[in-house]
């Protein structure tokens, strides 16, 4: 079985046409930039001292020291579970939940909860509790002063390998694919955390990494005190600090998931060379990543030629910015899969060895219900999500070009606004099947 092919596709059915959508996306966020220079002439976002302080109870139990080890004790009994049934359960993709958790559940689950709830696998993060809990053994880290030097570019690589298990392998829905890959991951990360530290986990773990970025779009934020604030979502992006690595984390998400629409075309499936194989997917995978890393990098480099910026750091200031992009294109992607191919988790719970007789919860001869979201909503929500993510991303980056060169004019941000206008076009084009 061929499934936990990400995302729904090339579709033909868009309601709308599908130029019209092109055309209204790009003109969306070319309106919005020019709007913005009517009436957005000054910095108008605050910074990390800004914010609504939550109630002491809410700070006092997110910070909770008790809660935290209970919800790590939770996720690794969870991923302990399903590590277990990847190699005992069912051989069959279509009956071991192992692939169903882990690219469905778990990956794109990640996005609405840290969404809403903010940066939650730093929280729930089971890898810093087994840390924890060897540490004594392992002995003092050896590279922790490092760490810092490093960035956020193990993040980026290990967000890369996973994306390339999720998307590029023949085998990646084979339940001991999975299993292997869990096992490996605890390992590996285990041990870069007894040699860098617990810090690691904030910068190599790209879970963490991944989540920690999303839920800059949440409401929820930290003002530099530490204290627990209500503040525009907006306002928590900006204050995202420009790491090394930052930008090579939000090229490789937006990279990812293009390939993801762009395997899905007919063209890739059918085409001239077309091949199912690791070779060609990898190619194709890195392809993608470079040429989303060269438009943002020639972007934003011309736009700071232009205004006079160091060139070197143009990339990483302006990386946060390209968040609500990423985050645009993975609620185009994946929102059908999670709502849809993501009850059959739910579904193989019931009987998670395949065990004859057993249906713990009466729902292990169900079958995933389709019409659980119409075509047409699925369409809608697609171009919106490209569209509102790209409109918010100029957003970003307008505040942002006031903030690090205030005097310079309004042209020198066209070169970054040309590159977002072209991942406008691509994005809908390679998510519709161009």
């Amino acid at each position: 079985m061929t499934l936990l092919a990400h995302g729904v596709g090339s579709r033909t059915d868009l309601p709308i046409p599908l130029g019209l959508a092109l055309y209204g996306g790009g003109a969306a966020v070319l309106i919005s930039f020019a709007a913005l220079l009517l009436f957005w002439r000054k910095p108008k976002m605050g910074d990390s001292s800004s914010g609504r302080a939550l109630a002491d109870v809410v700070q006092g139990a997110v910070d909770s020291s008790a809660v935290r080890r209970g919800l790590q004790i939770l996720a690794l009994a969870v991923a302990v579970f399903v590590t277990v049934v990847a190699f005992a359960g069912p051989d069959e993709t279509s009956r071991n939940i192992a692939p169903w958790a882990v690219y469905v559940t778990f990956w794109v689950g990640l996005v609405p909860v840290s969404l809403l709830l903010g940066p939650v696998w730093r929280i729930v993060n089971p890898l810093r509790l087994v840390h924890r809990a060897l540490r004594g053994i392992a002995g003092p880290a050896r590279a922790a002063e490092t760490l810092p030097r490093l960035g956020l570019w193990p993040g980026a690589v290990s967000l890369a390998v996973f994306v390339w298990l999720e998307l590029v392998p023949p085998q990646r829905a084979e339940p001991a694919t999975v299993g292997w890959f869990l096992v490996l991951y605890a390992v590996i990360h285990t041990a870069a955390g007894f040699w860098f530290g617990e810090g690691w986990f904030a910068r190599g773990d790209g879970f963490e990494v991944y989540s920690t970025l999303l839920g800059r779009l949440s409401p929820f934020g930290r003002r530099d005190d530490g204290r627990l604030v209500l503040r525009n979502p907006l306002t928590n992006v900006m204050t995202t600090p420009a790491e090394p690595g930052l930008a090579a984390v939000v090229v490789v998400l937006l990279g990812s998931t293009a390939f993801d629409g762009l395997s899905r075309t007919v063209y890739w499936q059918t085409g001239p060379g077309a091949a199912n194989d690791a070779a060609s997917g990898t190619w194709g995978l890195a392809t993608m990543i470079a040429v989303v890393a060269v438009l943002y990098v020639g972007g934003t480099r011309l736009s700071g030629r232009l205004s006079h910026l160091p060139l070197r750091k143009q990339p990483r200031v302006f990386a946060a910015t390209v968040i609500p992009i990423a985050v645009g294109y993975t609620i185009a992607h994946y929102f059908s899969l999670l709502l849809l191919d993501g009850q059959t988790t739910w579904i193989l719970l019931s009987n998670p060895f395949g065990l004859d007789g057993v249906d713990l919860f009466g729902t292990y001869g169900n079958r995933v219900d389709l019409t659980a979201v119409s075509a047409d909503t699925i369409a809608y929500v697609q171009v919106g999500g490209v569209v509102a993510g790209h409109v918010l991303g100029v957003t970003l980056a307008h505040e942002q070009a006031l903030r690090v060169a205030p005097r310079a004019p309004a042209s020198d941000q066209l070169p970054l606004v040309v590159v977002m206008v072209m991942f406008t076009f691509g994005g809908l084009g390679l998510l519709f099947g161009f």
